[in-house]
């Protein structure tokens, strides 16, 4: 069992890690020129992203919990993937929302969680251009800057502000931009920022009343969903169940069951 020493610990931990790799892929970026193009390469798509500095700021983020945490087990987007014995998995985006990093868009952070056999335990998304750090760790509060935060008392679609993501498969976005296109209609507006852990940020400090999204990696929503549930958010796949990079919802308890239903509905 974790203490909640222990849990404060790795919060802390993961900020500085957080706040540490972003800052340098900051300085990288602006090294270039604002609005500068990115030299970049292509995962699993041609219109997904990878650039030189995702590579080093997972480097950092890795070496920093291998010489701090050598036991804990560590899986990063741009493939690490080391085994540990502790029990603890670190789960690293050094920059979710890559797209926007090379456009010079500023919705891009470092996303950084630590997950034991019940889930996320405590994790930071730090979103450098905008100067927002949030963190959370299980049964303590989420908080941005310092400061405690709690979601979106909304209770009303109509009115709710929802946010969303699209996936890099053209065949995937098509059928999501019917869904969108019909929902649109139901809720008071859509934001689509290209960063799924921000997203889930600002629906924990009620900036976003919804989110859905779906075909994530657990990297991209570990240390946010964890934000949204300790802000006070409800978090699930589309069915009610646990939040999975198959899908995830995060909403304020006013509209958490009604989004799931329209999701449902749009999908039937």
């Amino acid at each position: 069992m974790i203490v909640d020493d222990a849990r404060g610990e790795l919060r802390e931990f993961a900020e500085a890690l957080a706040v540490r790799a972003g800052d340098g892929a900051l300085a990288g970026r602006r090294r270039l020129g604002v609005g500068q193009p990115v030299v970049h390469d292509t995962k699993s798509s041609p219109t997904d992203p990878v650039t030189e500095y995702d590579r080093s700021a997972e480097r950092l983020i890795v070496e920093g919990i291998r010489r701090s945490r050598p036991d804990d087990a560590i899986v990063g987007e741009e493939g690490a993937a080391n085994p540990g014995t502790s029990g603890l998995h670190w789960l690293v985006d050094p920059i979710d929302g890559t797209a926007n990093f090379v456009y010079d868009l500023p919705h891009w952070c470092t996303s950084i969680a630590v997950v034991d056999d019940d889930g996320p335990l405590a994790g930071a998304v730090y979103a450098p251009v905008l100067g927002e750090l949030f963190s959370a760790a299980r049964g303590d509060g989420a908080t941005l800057n310092g400061s405690p935060i709690s979601c979106s008392t909304v209770d009303e679609l109509s009115r709710a502000l929802v946010g969303t993501g699209f996936s890099y498969s053209a065949e995937r976005r098509a059928v999501q931009g019917d869904r969108v296109a019909r929902l649109v209609r139901e809720v008071r507006d859509l934001r689509r920022l290209g960063s799924a852990a921000i997203d889930l940020c600002l629906v924990a400090c009620g900036r976003l009343d919804g989110y859905f999204e779906e075909h994530l990696n657990s990297w991209d929503l570990a240390a946010g969903v964890l934000v949204a549930a300790e802000a006070g958010a409800i978090t699930s796949d589309f069915a009610g169940g646990v939040a999975t990079p198959a899908a995830t919802v995060a909403a304020g308890p006013g509209i958490h069951a009604g989004l799931l239903a329209l999701i449902a509905t749009l999908d039937a």
